[in-house]
C-alpha cells in the first residue's frame, strides 16, 4: 500500500488543482495508435469535445509512476477525475469486468457491441457501489491474437509453451490447451519475448506492431481469444458537482468517443494484420514478414466453444464469490444467446 501512496503523491503533485480542469489518467503510450491519434486529441480538446467550460489535465498511465492495475482504487480515492481504464489489468479488484470479454465471448466486432450494450449496465452499478466510479462507456482494441517465435500451425502447437496473458480467464484457456501462462504488463512483453522468457504472446495486431513485436517473433495467428475492452470511468464525486445539462453533454462527449475508437479499431486490425504479415498494404504501421497461420476448423471450434465448457464456468466461481448475484445478471443477459 505504501508505494501506492508514494506513487499517487507524486503524480497529485504533478496536477495543480483548478477548478475548471480535469484530472485524466489515459492509455498507456505503449500500446499505440488509439491512445494517440484517438484518446489523446480528445482529451487535448476537451472543451470543445464536451461543448463544457473545462479542460483535462491528461497523463498516460506509463508516465504517473502508477500500475494500470491500481486505476479503480485511484479514481475510488480521487487522485483522478477522469481514468481510461485497462479493464482487463482492474477486474481482479472488480470480476464482474471480465463478463464483458470472456474468452471466446466476442469473435467480432458486432457481437462485442451486443454484449457491451447487455452487460455495460451491471458493470457501471458494481463500479458505482463498491467504487465510486461512473462508467462513461467501453470500447476494444480490437481482436487479441497470437504471436510466436517457435514454429505453430494450430492451438494445439501451445502445449508445453509458455504464453504472455493479461488476465485470468485468458490464463485458463492457455492451460486449457496445454501451455503455461504468463501474466507480463505490456511494456515487458517485447523484451521478454527476445530474451525467452516467454515463446509466445497475446495482444491486438496493431499494439503488436507499435510494440515491436514482430521483431522478436515469427508467426502470427489472427484468432481472436478476446476484443481486449477498456473503458471510461468517471469519479462519482467528480460526476455529481455536474449540472444535469453538464452531465449529459459529458456523456454524449463520451458515447462519440467511444464510437470514433470502435470504428478505428477495427479499421486498424485490418491494416495491422497486413502490416505484420507483408501485405500489399499498410498505412498505419511498419511492415513486417511475419507468417500468417490461419486458424483450423478445430482451433476455430475450440474458441466458440470456450464460453461454455471453460471462461464462463472459471469466472463464474470468481465473481459470484465477490458478488452472489455477478453470474445470475450476466446470464439474464449476454448468457441468453448461449446454450449452457
Amino acid at each position: 500500500m505504501k508505494h501506492i501512496l508514494t506513487a499517487a503523491a507524486l503524480a497529485a503533485a504533478a496536477f495543480p488543482a483548478c477548478a475548471e480542469s480535469l484530472r485524466v489518467m489515459g492509455q498507456p503510450v505503449a500500446t499505440g495508435l488509439i491512445q494517440k491519434t484517438v484518446e489523446q486529441p480528445f482529451f487535448e480538446n476537451f472543451a470543445e469535445e464536451t461543448g463544457l467550460d473545462l479542460t483535462a489535465d491528461y497523463q498516460p498511465v506509463d508516465v504517473t509512476g502508477i500500475k494500470d492495475t491500481e486505476q479503480l482504487r485511484i479514481l475510488k480515492g480521487g487522485l483522478f477525475d477522469i481514468v481510461s481504464l485497462r479493464l482487463s489489468q482492474v477486474s481482479r479488484d472488480e470480476p464482474a469486468i471480465l463478463g464483458l470479454d470472456l474468452v471466446g465471448l466476442n469473435p467480432d466486432y458486432a457481437t462485442g457491441k451486443r454484449t457491451v450494450e447487455e452487460f455495460a449496465p451491471q458493470v457501471d452499478a458494481r463500479l458505482q457501489e463498491k467504487f465510486n466510479t461512473k462508467l462513461l462507456g467501453v470500447w476494444p482494441f480490437g481482436p487479441q491474437v497470437l504471436f510466436c517465435e517457435p514454429e505453430i500451425a494450430s492451438l494445439a502447437d501451445l502445449k508445453g509453451l509458455k504464453v504472455r496473458v493479461y488476465d485470468q480467464n485468458l490464463a485458463n484457456f492457455i492451460s486449457l490447451v496445454g501451455g503455461t501462462p504468463v501474466p507480463l504488463g505490456f511494456a515487458e512483453v517485447q523484451q521478454s519475448l527476445a530474451r525467452g522468457v516467454v515463446d509466445c504472446a497475446v495482444t491486438g495486431p496493431s499494439s503488436a506492431n507499435s510494440a515491436g513485436w514482430p521483431e522478436v517473433t515469427s508467426y502470427m495467428m489472427p484468432i481472436a481469444f478476446q476484443l481486449a475492452m477498456n473503458g471510461y470511468g468517471i469519479n462519482l464525486d467528480t460526476w455529481n458537482k455536474l449540472s444535469p445539462e453538464e452531465q449529459e453533454k459529458l456523456q454524449a462527449a463520451f458515447d462519440r468517443l467511444t464510437d470514433r475508437i470502435w470504428t478505428y479499431s477495427e479499421e486498424l486490425f485490418v491494416d495491422a494484420v497486413s502490416c505484420n504479415t507483408g501485405g500489399e498494404t499498410c498505412e498505419t504501421g511498419t511492415k513486417y514478414d511475419l507468417t500468417l497461420v490461419e486458424p483450423s476448423q478445430a482451433d476455430i471450434d475450440l474458441i466458440g466453444t470456450a464460453v461454455t465448457d471453460v471462461s464462463f464456468p472459471a469466472w463464474q466461481e470468481t465473481c459470484d464469490a465477490v458478488s452472489p448475484d455477478c453470474s445470475a445478471s450476466w446470464m439474464e443477459t449476454v448468457g441468453m444467446h448461449y446454450q449452457f
